[in-house]
Parts: C-alpha cells; structure tokens; sequence
C-alpha cells in the first residue's frame, strides 16, 4: 500500500498550513475578564443588564458562576442570568436556569424569589407584538405555560405564605384559574358558533364542572341555555335558565349576549 511521506509533501503547503494555524492562533479573542475579581465582574454584568444590554450580560454572569462557585455571589449570578435571559427573550434558557438553582440551591433564602420568577416568566408567556391588535388574551392560546405558571405560584405561597412576592402571586393565580376556566367557555362559544351545540354543550360542563365561583361561569350556563334551545331540548333549556338566572339574576350575556372582542372580561395589568 501506498503511503506518503511527509518529505513527499510540497514544502509551499506546509507552510501554508502552518501559517494557517498561526492566522487561527492570533484572531483567538482573549478573555477580558481574566483579571477580574468576582466582584468586578458581577458589577460589570449588573451594568450591561442595567443598561438593557441582556445578551452582554449574561455571559458575564455564566463567567461568573464558575469563577466564584460555591459562593453566594455565584447563586446570585444564576438568579441575575435568569432574569437577563427573560428580558433577552430566552424564557426556555431562563426557566432552565431557575430550575437548575432550585435543584442546586434547595435551601436557598432566594427560593421564594426564584418560584416566583419561574411563575411570572410563564405567566408572560406573552401575547406578541401584535396582541392590542387582535386582542386576544391568555383564555385562547394554549394553557400549557399558565398552568406551570400557576404551580410555580401555588409551590411559593405555600411554602413561603409571608413571602413578599406571595401577594402579587396569589392576586396571580386568581387570574389564571379565571383564564383556564374562560379557555373552556373560548372553546365551547367557537363550537356553537359554528353550530356544534353538543359540544359546546360538553365544554361548558367542563368549565362548571372543574371551577368554582368565576365570572366565567356565567357565560358556559348561557351558551348551555342557547345550544339546548337550538337542539329543541326545551327541559334541559329550562333548566339550564333556571340555574343561570338563580346564580346571576342580572346576567348581562341574557340581556346583550354574547361579549363583543372590544369588551374583554380579562384586563387585570
């Protein structure tokens, strides 16, 4: 078998090669930060995240949970690039990050600090840029992330009740449980606009079935009240009105219908 030897190489190559490695040696970018104390770094990230420069931050605060691990200043670092990366628009990399502390960090006295984040980055799962447009609130997108939010908040007023982020995320969860149920009255209203009545009928039972005392409730027993009406079932109609006009006697749904998308139920922030 053939082999070739190095001699057998046009020396212009090797040294082509060799310069090409030097050209690879010196554009290696050097670390700034090599120098710097912890506490220089930290001030330099608290800076750039100050200053709304996100992306600059957090790799200073990721140097920084090496350079002092074991440290507080290194808890407080993975807390600082949770947030930096939720201000950046990582809420994955940022809700890696808290999860990552609270394994981490159990005993941590920033836990209550770090629930209540993972709760509000979830909770933010936003609208987009676009939602005063077509005004959609968080009842009609999918509930995965409000559902996380909620045990994230449920998780830190449980465990810490005299935390000062307890109130703003009970406040929170009162919002969420509306939406999810005001998710399933979503559904079961585009069901019997289209004429599906058994399954609006089916979604409003879910929402009467699995909440308690929310102002979507009222809206599920008159979608239930016009879709028994379309199907001609005039007992379960009645009754149907019956519990809707025991419950709220006032009903606006009886006298205007259904909410029109310029009169959302939901602005709380």
């Amino acid at each position: 078998m053939f082999r070739a030897k190095l001699s057998a190489v046009p020396g212009w190559m090797v040294a082509l090669a060799a310069a090409g490695l030097v050209a690879g040696c010196s554009t290696t970018e050097d670390d700034k930060t090599a120098n710097w104390s912890p506490n220089k770094i930290y001030a330099e990230a608290k800076d750039e995240a100050d200053s709304g420069a996100y992306d600059k931050a957090v790799p200073l605060f990721e140097k920084l949970e090496g350079r002092a691990a074991g440290t507080p200043l290194a808890q407080q670092a993975q807390l600082d690039k949770a947030y930096a990366q939720y201000k950046a628009g990582e809420k994955p990399n940022a809700i890696a990050t808290l999860d990552r502390f609270m394994k981490l960090h159990p005993a941590s006295p920033a836990m209550d600090y770090a629930l209540y984040m993972k709760g509000v980055i979830n909770f933010n799962d936003d609208l987009g840029m676009f939602s005063w447009m077509t005004r959609q609130d968080l009842s009609e997108r999918d509930q995965r992330a409000a559902k996380e939010s909620f045990e994230a908040f449920k998780e830190l007023v449980t465990r810490f009740p005299d935390s000062r982020y307890s109130p703003d995320a009970r406040a929170r969860m009162n919002y969420i449980v509306n939406s999810l149920a005001q998710y399933e009255v979503h559904v079961a209203r585009y069901y019997y606009s289209r004429g599906a009545y058994l399954a609006a009928i089916n979604r409003a039972q879910i929402a009467l079935a699995d909440y308690r005392e929310v102002p979507a409730l009222e809206e599920a027993l008159y979608i239930m009240v016009r879709s028994y009406d379309q199907l001609g079932l005039t007992q379960l109609r009645d009754d149907a009105q019956r519990v809707l006009a025991q419950n709220y006697p006032n009903s606006q749904f009886v006298a205007k219908g259904f909410r029109g998308k310029d009169d959302p139920w939901w602005k709380l922030w």
